[in-house]
This record gives structure tokens, sequence and C-alpha cells, in this order.
């Protein structure tokens, strides 16, 4: 039985789905787009890209907790 994906990942399957995106461009996005505030950056995918608040959330909090 697959382990039950918890945390930021749990929304990945959904992003791409709605968006037709996978996960690493939003994620490469994010990253060109600079250091900012979690917030920020959130509200900057929902105003830019159309993203949903959760899906937003979700990628920031993925990226800014990568090392």
């Amino acid at each position: 039985m697959a382990e039950q994906v918890k945390g930021p990942a749990s929304y990945f399957p959904s992003i791409e789905k709605k968006y037709g995106r996978p996960v690493e461009e939003w994620f490469a996005l994010i990253r060109e787009h600079g250091v900012e505030k979690h917030m920020e950056t959130v509200a900057w995918l929902k105003t830019e890209h159309g993203l949903g608040h959760g899906h937003a959330n979700a990628l920031v909090a993925h990226v800014r907790a990568q090392p």
C-alpha cells in the first residue's frame, strides 16, 4: 500500500491537473521571480497566473523549504 503524501506535496497532483503544467515548472517560475516574502509570492501567483490560494501557498511553501 502506498504511503499517503502529506503537506504541500499533497496538492501537487491537483495543481498539475487544474493548471496543465508540471509542478517543476511552477517551482522554476517561483525561483525566477526572486526571493520575496512568502505571501507576496503567493499573491503574485494568484494575480499573475490565476492560481487559487491553497495551490499557490503549497507551491511557495515547498520552494521555500528547499535548501
